[in-house]
């Protein structure tokens, strides 16, 4: 009993630093969190979901999606790229030779080897990546000096690591990415690809859907179960159903018969597409590619 208040006072200072470290730092930092700016557009990040979407978030943590899939893209860095994208009335064995000579400025003779690398056996094809680092006045000097002769260069930060390229993402992600996600699906296991950005790389609904309820009529060999009590097989009426699915011959219900989704299965397919997080951020900057005009 003598340690008695001893004890209480060590208690109480190591739960109220746990409860400071695990709970009101956390809240203090993200709790009071707003939406962000997509860089060079100025349009708010994140979107608000639509109302199906939102719905859709509880049916995939009902069926628990986040067992074997994650929804957070690692990134490992990021660099500077500058490519050449017209000669103007430049012949590239000319414009070769003159990128050399810029080799003796002082900013540009620690990537030397590099430029000109990059620059062997070159005959002109367009468009040609001229550096690729982590040195940015790097991209700047070399672009001034080609607009002075009339050469016209592209500018970019891309990002690396290697679900960059696989493909499941063009940045990592940031906690802006979950501001209206409740409960955060961040998942820890990846026995199925990370569905950050899905509703950039499959953005058909029919697609989520068919998905859904036949994995492997769209992903050979996938492991993913089959979420077929989401679906409806029933007899087709004089027409069938609008929403009906189109599935591949060996998928397909007995004859007479359709497949047709329930509500839960179209809100999880739209929180499916709506998972978008490729915004370039002032948090998590890239520079996208665009389609040529």
């Amino acid at each position: 009993m003598k340690n008695g208040f001893t004890v209480f006072v060590a208690a109480f200072v190591a739960f109220g630093a746990s409860w400071l470290g695990l709970v009101y730092g956390p809240l203090k930092q993200l709790g009071v969190a707003k939406e962000t700016t997509v860089l060079q557009l100025g349009d708010k990040w994140p979107v608000q979901r639509t109302g199906a979407a939102t719905l859709g978030l509880q049916v995939y943590r009902g069926n628990g999606c986040a067992a074997c899939h994650t929804e957070q893209v690692h990134q490992t860095g990021a660099a500077n790229v500058i490519s050449i994208t017209d000669l103007g009335s430049h012949k590239s064995s000319d414009l070769k030779d003159f990128i050399t000579s810029l080799m003796v400025v002082p900013e540009l003779m620690n990537c030397s080897n590099a430029i000109t690398g990059n620059l062997a056996g070159w005959n002109g094809e367009l468009p040609k990546v001229l550096y690729c680092g982590a040195q940015d006045t790097v991209v700047s000097l070399l672009g001034d000096k080609l607009k002075a002769v009339g050469v016209k260069t592209e500018p970019r930060v891309i990002t690396t690591g290697t679900d960059i390229a696989r493909g499941w993402g063009t940045r990592q992600s940031v906690a802006a990415d979950y501001l209206y996600d409740s409960p955060v699906q961040l998942g820890n296991l990846r026995a199925g690809p990370d569905l950050a950005t899905i509703g950039v790389r499959a953005p058909d609904l029919n697609w989520q859907l068919q998905h859904l309820y036949a994995p492997r009529s769209v992903v050979k060999d996938s492991t993913m179960p089959a979420f077929r009590y989401l679906f409806t097989v029933q007899k087709i009426g004089t027409l069938s159903a609008p929403d009906a699915l189109v599935l591949p011959k060996a998928f397909e219900p007995a004859d007479g018969y359709e497949v047709v989704p329930t509500p839960a299965a179209k809100e999880l397919a739209a929180y499916l597409v709506s998972l978008k997080n490729n915004a370039p951020l002032y948090e998590a900057p890239f520079t996208p590619i665009t389609a040529a005009k």
